[in-house]
């Protein structure tokens, strides 16, 4: 059908014929190809084969930009802590205000004498905190089009915000509170923003480091690398925001700091072990005797 409607379709403009059949025919003929030749649809088992071979092998590709996102946001929360103790008063332009409204030993005061944030300004907070870290990541992403410029100083003003918290909480000898609060969702949910920093830095290699092709071409294979990886955070972001709905919002003493920082590691060492998987499988291939 589909050849027989586009012979039809070229005798009848190779003759000048009526537009109005011309037309029709070509609405037909896009029709039938797209009946003879469907697109692939992604199915779920292709949707799994990614998530649990094709993203760990990616990122495995990709490591090294994945290291540098890290050390940007590592460099911004060293900043941000250090900032804080040369001058605590720095506290009003570097530790977000949401949490300037209470202070730190208060709150833990109130967390465990169950006067802290209701169940619905739990659900309201870790909501929030879930949407906004989406779109951190997503803009860490996007901004590897200013060749990375934007991308870095996400990644340098998240970890400095970070880092200034951190040291609010030290200083009022809340340290393990506060990482037994973060620690069990920040795990997964600041690797995910770092893959997603390092799609960004992969997009930005596209345009400044094109390999000898023409820096359109680059840019849009790059592109596709960093979508994947994007794509990968997900799962990352969605036991992020199970966790942090659930484990992260519950204080000491009705879990205490020992449980939630062993129940973070053990995540964590869960992320990395998926993450590291594709490390771990070509270091075993290598490792064996060639037959």
């Amino acid at each position: 059908m589909y050849r027989a409607v586009s012979s039809d379709l070229l005798w009848v403009r190779a003759r000048s014929g009526s537009a109005e059949v011309s037309a029709y025919l070509n609405d037909l003929v896009g029709r039938a190809y797209a009946l003879t030749y469907p697109g692939k649809r992604p199915r779920l088992v292709d949707v799994w084969a990614f998530v649990s071979h094709g993203f760990p092998a990616l990122l495995r590709r990709e490591w090294r930009m994945y290291i540098a996102s890290v050390l940007m946001l590592l460099a911004g929360a060293g900043f941000g802590y250090l900032g804080m103790v040369m001058d605590p008063d720095a506290a009003h332009y570097l530790v977000p205000e949401e949490h300037l409204k209470i202070d730190p030993s208060e709150r833990a005061a109130q967390e465990a004498s169950g006067q802290g944030m209701s169940v619905e300004e739990q659900a309201y907070f870790s909501s929030f905190l879930f949407t906004h870290n989406i779109q951190v990541a997503f803009l860490a992403f996007a901004l590897g089009i200013t060749v990375g410029i934007g991308t870095a100083l996400m990644l340098f003003v998240n970890g400095l915000f970070l880092g200034a918290l951190a040291q609010v909480y030290a200083a009022k000898g809340l340290a393990g509170w506060f990482w037994a609060w973060i620690l069990p969702h920040g795990i997964p949910e600041i690797t995910a923003i770092c893959i997603a920093g390092a799609a960004g830095l992969v997009i930005a290699r596209g345009l400044a480091a094109p390999r000898g092709l023409p820096r359109g071409v680059a840019l849009r294979q790059e592109a596709v690398t960093a979508v994947k990886l994007l794509f990968g955070t997900l799962v990352l972001f969605v036991l992020a925001g199970i966790i942090e709905g659930t484990v992260s919002q519950i204080h000491p003493p009705r879990l205490s700091v020992t449980f939630k920082v062993s129940f973070a590691l053990a995540v964590g060492a869960g992320v990395y072990a998926y993450l590291c998987s594709d490390f771990l499988r070509a270091w075993r291939e290598g490792a064996s005797p060639s037959p």
